[in-house]
């Protein structure tokens, strides 16, 4: 039997998403400590109250709150918004499914500004649609014109990272409200929010076609155990609410966020240490000549490699690729795991995710090395 002739054709010929290594992965790769930066996780790691509150749980054999309702309540208070704007999912990565299930039809396009977070053409395709990438400018600007441009009657959703990840870079007010303006549902994806401080998310109750996602994976440190949630206009909330699956966000993931919760004060420390090594390591970074990194307002910096393959040490091992994967290789050679992103775009870039101090200086140590 030919399997292959039942599955839809497009999801066949379609491209896999690109995730992360698990670090007990990467550590089979390098010997002794690993520093990993490839994620945007937070080094810190939770909050200690979340493991009290998993280990005292009580009822791990009883099915979870469909309708979230402590947590909706919890992220009330958090938010300053309605809890009736507010739904939770297994990650940003499953609110961005559920949206995208919601609006498209085969055929549909959503629009793309790459270079941006994979899950958007990911999701798109999965769930039937046709991906309009419009890219953004030469230092990663939104091209709203461009945008407005391409838009069709087939185009249901407008997909905006801010801070963007790799680049960033938040996209203004204003050029949310002109996105508004198109009549399409656009996305602001806030999963870096608490370390930029800019979000969209008090214009949610003035427009119905605006909708922003954040998460509890980078600022909380809940990475692992799959978290965010998306605040969402009343009406978009209600179908949401229908059409998701009844018991998506388990209960360890709902006691963790009640835990980080209460324990705000801790982890907004983490975020201001964060922030603070953020730009110590972008100072570092731009030290060396041969490398631009891109100012940033999330828990990463991008940067642009300007070196020549012959300049660095065992480049004859590989020496038809570019020097950003080179160095990416011998960088995992010496247990420091950054990204690197084999696209036409983002060729010759590298994302370095902010550490603790002590990364940060076996990083550029490390670099130091290599060129």
């Amino acid at each position: 039997m030919n399997i292959k002739k039942l599955i839809r054709p497009e999801l066949a010929a379609m491209k896999s998403y690109t995730p992360i290594e698990p670090i007990e992965i990467l550590g089979q790769r390098a010997e002794g400590r690993i520093i990993k930066l490839d994620g945007n996780e937070n080094p810190y790691g939770c909050s200690p109250r979340v493991y009290q509150a998993l280990a005292s749980y009580p009822y791990y054999h009883i099915y979870p709150d469909p309708e979230q309702r402590k947590l909706r309540q919890a992220l009330e208070k958090y938010t300053g918004l309605n809890q009736e704007n507010i739904i939770c999912g297994g990650g940003s990565d499953e609110l961005i499914d559920l949206t995208l299930r919601l609006f498209l039809q085969p055929g549909d396009e959503t629009i793309n500004c790459s270079p941006t977070f994979g899950m958007y053409p990911f999701s798109t395709e999965v769930c039937g649609g046709k991906v309009v990438d419009v890219p953004r400018d030469k230092i990663f600007v939104v091209d709203l014109v461009g945008i407005k441009k391409v838009l069709s009657e087939k185009t249901k959703v407008i997909f905006i990272a801010s801070p963007n990840n790799p680049t960033g870079n938040v996209i203004t007010e204003q050029g949310i409200l002109e996105l508004i303006g198109t009549g399409r549902i656009v996305v602001v994806d806030e999963a870096y929010f608490e370390f930029s401080g800019v979000t969209m998310a008090d214009l949610v109750s003035s427009y119905s076609n605006l909708i922003v996602l954040r998460t509890f994976s980078k600022w909380a440190g809940l990475a692992g155990l799959r978290i965010g949630y998306g605040i969402f206009p009343v009406e978009i909330a209600s179908y949401l609410m229908k059409i998701k699956q009844p018991y998506n966000v388990n209960v360890a993931a709902q006691a963790a966020v009640l835990a980080s919760l209460a324990d705000i004060d801790y982890l907004r420390n983490n975020v201001a240490k964060i922030v603070a090594e953020r730009e110590r390591l972008f100072g570092k970074l731009k030290e060396l000549k041969w490398l631009k990194p891109y100012p940033s307002s999330a828990n990463f910096i991008l940067c642009s490699v300007h070196c020549r393959s012959d300049s660095l040490h065992c480049h004859s091992e590989r020496s038809e690729e570019s020097p950003a994967k080179e160095i990416w290789h011998q960088l995992q050679k010496k247990g420091i795991f950054i990204r690197y992103f084999d696209s036409p775009r983002l060729r010759d870039y590298l994302r370095i995710s902010v550490g603790k101090p002590e990364d940060t200086d076996a990083l550029i140590e490390a670099l130091g090395e290599i060129c």
